[in-house]
Parts: structure tokens; sequence; C-alpha cells
């Protein structure tokens, strides 16, 4: 007989066991000090496949870049326009189109390039033509500083090599000293792979409701009609249509949970969809969908979001200027603060839990 005594008790050691989630530890992609440091993407690739294959990581992308660039360039003076309008890129683009293709490149995989070509004779700028990132090797000397470009492929020869003042280069969100920008889609990727995940298994679950796993158990051995019978039941699914067999010879059963044990997707996925608009920083309201629960607090994110639009645009001038030595603006396509100014205004009365101008003034001055 089984002796028991609660002064037998053993305390399990869940403490040392179970230890708590925390993310990796990383180091920073830098120049060594030695007298050559390279560098190379190895995942243009793979996040080019997220941009082009799901459509929350390309319709984020796609807002931030069409809002950065907004309206276009704007160019200082009468000669930076000409010599601007003539920019072709590849033959059919203009000097906008340009921009917006490197600034997606950059927010893609982290840095983006084109090369710049001049008169030979006036230094004048010809052309900016994009090339692809993953054909780019960045050097760096032993300070620290960029010394040159190779193109590895999409070339004649081994490689071609370039000045740093003959490449264009935007840089996304470079870190201390490292030698390139980082992915937008870098700390996104198990919010999206979760999302991915969800829609492919569910999209089987709703597939299967048509035709479903099954169990068909045959009251024979026989090779050759098990496969007469697998061919009729194959024909029957593809032509929906009912299969009439003898009473006792063949048994269908379906596999899989009951309906009513069936998990809810949905909530999970709009978790998902909202945490990674939250994590991109773009408000859902400019994809056209209501992830803002009232009118005021989507005007708040779009204040919020108009922020981050001017940095990008600082960021995008200043290089043009850096590299180009061209002066240019960029055009805003809305101004938000000025609609909610205009508005409350318009109103003449405060509403309860509304933002007065100078109100929306200090907290963009402090």
């Amino acid at each position: 007989m089984a002796e028991l005594k609660i002064a037998n008790a053993s305390i399990t050691n869940m403490t040392d066991n179970v230890t708590a989630l925390t993310p990796d530890s990383m180091n920073l992609d830098s120049p060594t000090g030695a007298d050559e440091t390279e560098w190379q993407t190895t995942t243009f690739t793979t996040n080019l496949g997220y941009y082009k294959q799901i459509p929350e990581c390309k319709i984020a992308t796609d807002t931030l870049v069409r809002w950065t660039i907004g309206d276009g360039f704007i160019a200082n003076d009468a000669e930076t326009q000409v010599v601007l309008d003539h920019i072709s890129g590849n033959g059919l683009d203009t000097f906008d189109d340009i921009l917006e293709n490197m600034y997606r490149c950059a927010r893609i995989d982290g840095d983006a390039f084109a090369e710049i070509i001049r008169d030979e004779k006036t230094g004048l700028l010809v052309n900016l033509k994009p090339l692809d990132p993953a054909s780019i090797k960045v050097i760096y000397n032993s300070k620290g500083l960029i010394m040159r470009y190779e193109q590895t492929s999409k070339v004649k020869g081994n490689k071609r090599t370039f000045k740093p003042n003959q490449i264009f280069h935007l840089c996304n969100n470079r870190i201390a000293d490292e030698m390139h920008g980082i992915s937008d889609y870098y700390a996104l990727t198990k919010i999206i792979n979760a999302n991915y995940e969800s829609f492919e298994d569910f999209q089987t679950v709703v597939h299967r409701n048509v035709v479903p796993v099954r169990i068909i158990e045959v009251d024979t051995d026989d090779t050759t009609k098990i496969a007469q019978i697998k061919t009729q039941y194959e024909d029957l699914i593809r032509k929906k249509e009912v299969i009439v067999i003898p009473k006792g010879t063949v048994s269908i059963q379906d596999a899989g949970m009951s309906g009513n044990a069936t998990f809810n997707p949905l909530p999970w996925r709009e978790h998902l969809k909202n945490y990674f608009y939250q994590v991109c920083g773009i408000p859902q309201i400019l994809m056209g969908t209501s992830g803002e629960f009232t009118d005021s607090t989507a005007k708040i994110a779009l204040l919020s979001f108009q922020q981050v639009v001017k940095q990008n645009q600082r960021y995008i001038i200043t290089q043009v200027w850096n590299q180009l030595y061209l002066k240019i603006d960029l055009a805003e396509s809305v101004n938000i603060q000025n609609e909610m100014i205009s508005e409350t205004k318009k109103n003449g009365i405060r509403e309860e839990g509304g933002i007065q101008p100078y109100e929306m003034q200090a907290g963009l001055n402090q």
C-alpha cells in the first residue's frame, strides 16, 4: 500500500529552471581599424521578399515614403531646377521618382545607392542612376571613413570601383559607427511572421471546409480496387458531385476539431495588425483603416506622424546638399497642425478634451 505523508512533499525549483525571456545581445558592425574593412548586405533579398509579398510591409513602407517625399522637390534656384528636371535615371525616371526609389530601398534594407554621373568639364550633375544594394560593397579605411565603393555584380568584369563622391548613399537609422543602416523590418520580423503564419494557417482551415481531411475506410486490401476508389473520390471532390456506393463497402470519417472547438484567429490577427502599425509609427487612418478610436486620437496620431515626416525630409534634403551639392526642399502633402488650429478657431469654443493652438505649439517647442 502506498505510504502518503504530507511531510514528504517536495518543492520544484522553477526560479532557477524557468528563466525570463530577454532579447539577444548584439554588437555593432563597425570598421575594425584595419587598413580596409568591407561591408556588403546579405539581407536585401530577404527584406525585398517581405516588401513584395507582405501587404502590411508594402503599404507601410510606401505610405512613409509617399509622405516623406510629399508633393515632390522644390528647387531653391532656377539653375538647380533645370539640372534636376533633366535627371532621367534609367531613361524614364524623374528626380522625384529616384528619391522615392532610393528612400524606399533604404527603409527596406537600411541602405540605398545611386551612381552620380557628372559632366567631365563643368562638374554639373548629369544623371543619378539607382543601383542594386545587394551588388554594392562599401570599403572603410582604418579611421572609419568610406574610402570607396565597389559594384560586385551586374557589371562587366569582376567589379567596378567608385570614389565616395561618385555614389549617392542614403543610410537609414545608422547606429554609432556601424557601416550600414538598419532595415525597418528588422524589429518587425516576429510580428510579420506571426501574422503571415496565422493568415496561411487560417487559409488552410477555410479551404479544408471545402476539401476536409478525411479518413476513408474500405472493405478490401486489393490495391487495384483502392486505387479505383481514390480516383473516384478525387473526381467527385473536383467536380463537387456526390458519390453513391454499396452499403458497408466504404466508411468516410472527417478528421479534425469539432466545430465549437475551432480557434478564432481574427482577434489575434487584429492584434498583430495594430501592433505592427504601432511599432511602425504610422497611423492606420492613412491606410484607410480605423485603428484610432476617435477623431481626436486620429488627429493626435497624425500630428505625431507629421514630426516623423519632417525629420525624414530634413535628412534627405541635407544628404542632397552634402552629396549632390544642390539645395532643395520637399513639399509637405498635408499640414495637420494648421488644419487642427483652423478647425479649433472655426468651432469657436473648446471642446472637452480638445487641444488649443498654444498647447500644440508648446508641445512642439519642448
